[in-house]
C-alpha cells in the first residue's frame, strides 16, 4: 500500500472547485484517502458554508500529518481576488500552475496520484493555455516518463459497473469518422485492455467496440466506418490477444444485461460515452486518464459557475475521484 497523499489540483477559483474540495475533506478526513490541495488557501477558508480549518504544509508529509484534523494545502497564491462564478483571466496562469505542480509532485512519486477540480479553459487560454483540456495537457506534462508500447492519453469514465473509453475525446461531432483510423482505435483497445489489469484489477478484461453509425453501419448501407476502420481494428486487437467483440449497435450497449457482458465499452466520440455514464450515475461518474505514467482522476462535471458560492454543489464525483485515484495508486504501489 501507498504511505504517500494524493495531490488535489484546486480547479478554477471562482467555480465551485474550494467548496466540493472542503465538503469532500470532511467526508474522507476520518478514514481517508489523504490528500494536499494545490491551490490557494485563502480560496479554500472562503468557500461557503461552515469555515473548515486550513493548515499550510511545505510538502506531502506534513499533509499526512495534517489531514486528520485540518486541510493540508500546499499554498500557491492567486494573482487577483476570486468572485463567485466570475472566472478572471488574470488568474489563469495560478491554475495552470497548480497543475503543473500536482503532475509534478506525482511524476516524482512524492504523491500516489493527482486529482483535478474543475477547469474553465477560456480564462487559461490568455494565460498562454493550449489544450483543449486537462486530459491533453497532462499527457503533454508527462510524455518524457511515458512507458513503451501504447500510449495515452486515453479517457475512461467510470460510473457503478459502466466503464467506457473514448476513441476520440473533445472533438466536433462532424469531425469524428476523419479522426477515427484502425490504429487510434487499435491503440485506444490496447491501453484500455492494459489498464483494466493493471489499475482495476481485472485479470482477463473484456471489451465491446462501439459501432460509429445508427445499426453499427447496417453492412455499409448506414456508412462505412465500421467495415473500413472499426471490423479492421477488432481483428488486429484479438491477434494481438484482446479480448473484444464488435462493432455492435451502440444504443444495445449500456442496459444492465448488456453491461454484465463486458468491462469496458470502447466508444467511438464523446456524448456515445458520457450520456450512459450520466443516465446510470449522475452524481458520482469519475473521468480516469489511461496510459499515463501517473494516476489521474477527476469528476466528472464543470466549474458549475452558475452555483459558485451559494453552498449547493455536491462533493460526490469529486469524493469518488479521490476514493478511485487510491485504489489505482495501491493497485500500482
Amino acid at each position: 500500500m501507498t504511505t504517500a497523499p494524493l495531490a488535489l489540483s484546486l480547479g478554477d477559483p471562482a467555480g465551485i472547485g474550494p467548496e466540493i474540495t472542503v465538503k469532500a475533506w470532511r467526508a474522507l478526513r476520518d478514514q481517508g484517502p489523504a490528500f494536499m490541495v494545490v491551490g490557494d488557501a485563502q480560496a479554500l477558508a472562503s468557500a461557503p458554508g461552515t469555515p473548515a480549518p486550513i493548515r499550510t504544509v511545505t510538502g506531502p508529509e506534513d499533509a499526512l500529518k495534517a489531514f486528520s484534523s485540518a486541510i493540508p494545502v500546499l499554498d500557491i497564491p492567486l494573482a487577483a481576488s476570486v468572485v463567485a462564478g466570475q472566472p478572471n483571466p488574470a488568474n489563469g496562469g495560478t491554475v495552470i500552475r497548480w497543475i503543473e505542480t500536482g503532475a509534478a509532485l506525482a511524476l516524482t512519486g512524492a504523491v500516489s496520484g493527482l486529482v483535478t477540480a474543475p477547469i474553465a479553459k477560456a480564462p487559461l487560454y490568455a494565460a498562454g493555455f493550449r489544450f483543449p483540456g486537462h486530459t491533453e495537457f497532462l499527457a503533454d506534462l508527462t510524455a518524457a516518463s511515458d512507458h513503451n508500447g501504447p500510449k495515452g492519453p486515453v479517457m475512461m469514465l467510470v460510473a457503478a459497473d459502466l466503464r467506457v473509453a473514448l476513441a476520440t475525446i473533445h472533438a466536433p461531432l462532424s469531425a469524428v469518422p476523419g479522426l477515427l483510423t484502425v490504429e487510434g482505435v487499435v491503440n485506444t483497445g490496447l491501453v484500455t485492455f492494459g489498464a483494466l489489469k493493471r489499475d482495476f484489477g481485472i485479470a482477463a478484461p473484456r471489451l465491446v467496440l462501439c459501432g460509429l453509425n445508427p445499426h453499427a453501419g447496417e453492412s455499409g448501407e448506414i456508412g462505412r466506418e465500421e467495415i473500413d476502420i472499426l471490423q479492421p481494428a477488432a481483428r488486429a486487437l484479438r491477434d494481438l490477444g484482446v479480448d473484444v467483440r464488435g462493432p455492435l449497435p451502440a444504443d444495445s450497449l449500456f442496459h444492465a444485461e448488456a453491461r454484465a457482458g463486458y468491462d469496458a465499452a470502447l466508444c467511438m466520440y464523446h456524448d456515445q460515452a458520457l450520456i450512459p455514464v450520466k443516465m446510470l450515475d449522475f452524481w458520482g461518474g469519475v473521468n480516469v486518464t489511461l496510459g499515463l505514467s501517473i494516476v489521474r482522476t477527476s469528476p466528472d462535471h464543470g466549474t458549475g459557475f452558475d452555483i459558485a458560492g451559494r453552498g449547493l454543489a455536491r462533493a460526490d464525483s469529486l469524493i469518488a475521484a479521490i476514493r478511485l485515484a487510491a485504489q489505482i495508486a495501491e493497485r500500482r504501489a
